[in-house]
């Protein structure tokens, strides 16, 4: 573990917003842009619409942004005689929303929808059942069908798609026939800023650690049980044989009985807000990112990489679509296919004289990518098809 004092912070959340305040920043450009998701989150919202928002601002651009609840469809008139484009945020049908689009286009208005995972596609429900380690009685196949099919149904009736790779985007294509275009995930700036708080002090002590070595898994729901198995047998082995490892588990994970002999060298963390996570990773030197490899996780961000990367902890990552582009394999982490993690936990180790380089190696290579004022000329492009700090 690293001996900086990292600082802990006070979180605010920023989607206690008033209604009125929301409202009038879609005044505050020639063009404007409301975001619609179902009810506020940690999760997907604060990345796909809150850090969009952030971004557009970011540019420059002549654009008022904002976003909305389903609770407030009530004001749905005062909301579309301010706006020039809708994006709907992974929601599903419903007649609210329905209704959304119908309204929206009779008065002139694009609709796009975003979405950041397989889920509206019903010819992937076995494989996100099996994903996820969930029954498959009736009664869940009833759920889940029918839960996949209200997301399609709600993405089909819109003009455009925004995704968050490549990958997703040839999945939506060959669903909807839509245009789709890709805008990655990216940190926010607050998130960015206490980042560098904790790195800044992690290159002053000289990336001082204390003698152990702190693996981290930071698991964020309760449905990673399969990925988590990936690397299972390769971490006993190596705390058996390595007593300095300490396994670190943010969120929801059971380990079950195999852990048990190691009880003192396991540290859980309840699920954390995004300041305070950026704290508990920058504390460990390797963050866990195991993936299964199919369709289903070949649609997933990197996010699990540059949040670990803004902080210099290097990642060692299953080769997905997102994550493999996302770790220069030896050079800001590393990338470990199913049979090959215990090698590449063993040789993160054996490089841990060189690690400052390939944390801050990471680190700049997040940070050139993975921030709004990278990413909001795309962002800005996706709404309005347009760029340009004078005019959209």
């Amino acid at each position: 573990m690293f001996l900086a004092n990292l600082p802990a912070s006070d979180y605010s959340d920023p989607s206690t917003k008033s209604f009125a305040e929301r409202l009038a920043e879609l005044r505050q450009g020639l063009r404007s842009v409301a975001y619609f998701y179902p009810r506020p989150n940690t999760g997907t919202f604060r990345y796909r619409v809150l850090n969009m928002i952030e971004a557009i601002v970011a540019t420059g651009a002549p654009v008022g942004a904002s976003w909305f609840f389903a609770d407030e469809f009530c004001h749905l008139d005062a909301i579309l005689a301010r706006t020039d484009v809708v994006v709907i945020c992974h929601a599903k049908y419903s007649i609210d929303f329905a209704q959304l689009i119908t309204r929206a286009r009779a008065q002139g208005k694009k609709v796009l929808y975003d979405v950041d995972d397989l889920v509206f596609d019903s010819r992937y429900v076995h494989l996100i059942l099996n994903y996820l380690d969930h029954p498959t009685r009736e009664v869940d196949l009833d759920y889940w069908f029918a839960d996949v099919g209200r997301y399609g149904a709600l993405l089909r009736l819109c003009d455009g798609v925004i995704v968050t790779n490549d990958y997703l985007a040839e999945r939506v294509r060959e669903f909807s026939r839509l245009p789709t275009t890709v805008v990655p995930n990216f940190m926010n700036r607050e998130q960015l800023d206490h980042s560098a708080r904790i790195l800044d002090k992690k290159r002053a002590s000289g990336f001082a650690r204390d003698g152990r070595i702190h693996v981290g898994y930071f698991s964020g729901s309760p449905t990673h049980r399969r990925d988590f198995s990936i690397i299972a047998d390769a971490l006993t082995g190596l705390m058996n044989s390595d007593p300095r490892i300490v396994l670190r588990i943010v969120g929801f994970l059971e380990l079950g009985n195999r852990f048990a002999r190691f009880a003192n060298r396991v540290e859980f963390f309840p699920l954390q807000d995004i300041l305070n996570l950026q704290r508990l990773i920058g504390e460990v030197e390797i963050n866990l990112v195991p993936l299964q490899d199919n369709a289903f996780t070949n649609c997933k961000s990197e996010l699990k990489i540059f949040e670990a990367s803004a902080v210099g902890t290097i990642s060692i990552a299953s080769p997905t679509f997102s994550l493999r582009r996302a770790v220069l394999d030896g050079t800001t982490g590393f990338i470990a296919s199913a049979h090959c993690w215990r090698q590449k936990l063993a040789l993160a180790i054996d490089r841990f004289p060189r690690y400052s380089d390939m944390a801050m190696a990471a680190a700049d290579f997040a940070l050139l990518r993975y921030i709004p004022e990278a990413q909001g000329s795309a962002v800005v492009r996706a709404l309005f098809g347009s760029s340009t700090d004078d005019g959209v």
